[in-house]
């Protein structure tokens, strides 16, 4: 009995490194050392349809910058994430807005991204404990819930990756009560230097039915030495034109 209990708590811990790597190396192929972007967003819902273009530079986890460039009545809007905490800057009142953690659930300018989603606050790796669910061959299922101190807005992911390039296939968002609340697809991967993306992404809230929101990456550049001027406050402004 004792020899079996061995047996099953190293599968369990082997089980969960892997997981773990895996999950280590989508959060690279995702991140690099640096990104920049930029990104088409489709907006579709029962009442309107719209096209959104913007700009976003990232470093790691905590440091992250977008700039909107179209429409024109939104253009110069922007947002920074720096160390977990959110600002929006808007040029037409020349006001900035600080975001609280509250917020950080809510829809990004309309669309069906989350500001969480648009800032990539939340880390797969430092956020979550991932336990792989299912193999088929390279689609790996990991379930990913939340820590007990982590500040994040989802309380589980359900995820599935493509082990051949350690890409996203599709993402499941639960709630605290455990209720699925969206889903998000990927597709056409490609790659950009050393790191491979699939720069077709959509989302599709389960409780909208006529929603829609499809995020299209145009153009990827990873590890060039991001300036840290895009990651101060006086950025939100400086940038906006």
């Amino acid at each position: 009995m004792k020899k079996l209990l061995i047996i099953l708590t190293l599968a369990l811990t082997l089980s969960a490194n892997e997981a773990s790597q895996i999950i280590k190396k989508l959060d690279n192929n995702m991140r690099g050392k640096d990104v920049y972007m930029k990104i088409s967003m489709s907006i579709k819902s029962l009442r309107h349809e719209r096209t959104m273009k913007m700009q976003t530079w990232a470093k790691g986890s905590k440091k992250s910058f977008i700039k909107v460039l179209y429409p024109p009545k939104d253009k110069g809007i922007t947002f920074l994430s720096l160390n977990n905490e959110m600002w929006n800057y808007i040029p037409k009142i020349e006001r900035t807005i600080k975001i609280p953690p509250s917020m950080m659930l809510q829809n990004w300018m309309g669309s069906d991204i989350s500001n969480d989603d648009m800032v990539k606050q939340s880390s797969l790796v430092d956020d979550y404990n991932p336990k792989i669910i299912k193999k088929d061959a390279k689609l790996v299922t990991i379930e990913l819930d939340a820590k007990d101190d982590a500040a994040v807005v989802w309380g589980k992911i359900v995820s599935v990756i493509n082990t051949t390039h350690y890409t996203n296939v599709k993402d499941t968002f639960y709630d605290e009560d455990g209720n699925a609340v969206r889903v998000f697809t990927y597709a056409k991967v490609k790659k950009f230097g050393k790191y491979y993306l699939p720069t077709i992404w959509t989302i599709k809230p389960l409780n909208k039915k006529n929603n829609l929101t499809t995020m299209t990456i145009e153009d990827v550049v990873y590890d060039k030495g991001i300036s840290d001027k895009y990651f101060r406050k006086s950025a939100l402004k400086r940038f906006s034109r």
